[in-house]
């Protein structure tokens, strides 16, 4: 495989969460110039958490790129020089109220390779003790507690659509099956 030679990089946006830049490469095995539309965007974090009687605990909220509210592990951002873990508690407290008293980390995934830099490191969460949520000011979500025996058919049913979702909730239920008897 060739790299890739940046030969020119033009900013075209910067915002709070995402920047967009256009770079000119030189794709080197083949000797030609191309151009690559990329988002920049930092590294996050989602969650699956698991309650002493077996539920996952969900987050529903509304997503205006899908016109509607979507079933979803919680998730969020690393903030510059915090550890994807300390982040998965974080977002957790402020997503679910929830608190674990374990986590393990289960893997992670480019969010989309072609175009962004994100990448996402997916945890499993055990031990939950009850706390106080800490929803952001706009933020409007539903904790959404389901047997985790059900994680496939909610799948395969279409109720959780987001990526990052499925493949959380895949690798927790089918390549870590250790931890979850742990529980």
């Amino acid at each position: 495989m060739g790299v890739e030679k940046v030969l020119a990089t033009k900013r075209l946006f910067k915002g709070n969460i995402l920047s967009l830049r256009v770079d000119t490469v030189l794709v080197e095995s083949k000797g030609v110039q191309a151009t690559r539309e990329v988002v920049e965007h930092g590294n996050s974090v989602t969650v699956v958490p698991v309650d002493a009687d077996d539920n996952v605990v969900l987050v529903r909220q509304y997503r205006l790129p899908t016109q509607g509210d979507l079933l979803e592990s919680p998730a969020g951002g690393v903030e510059p020089g915090e550890s994807p873990e300390a982040a998965v508690h974080r977002e957790l407290l402020e997503e679910t109220g929830y608190r674990a008293q374990r986590v393990a980390h289960l893997g992670g995934f480019w969010i989309a390779p072609g175009w962004a830099t994100e990448y996402m490191d997916c945890y499993l969460a055990t031990g939950l003790v009850r706390g106080t949520d800490r929803q952001e000011a706009d933020e409007d979500i539903q904790v959404v507690r389901v047997p985790f025996r059900q994680v496939s058919a909610l799948i395969r049913e279409g109720k959780v659509r987001d990526a990052k979702s499925i493949a959380a909730l895949l690798m927790a239920l089918h390549l870590y099956p250790e931890h979850l008897a742990r529980l």
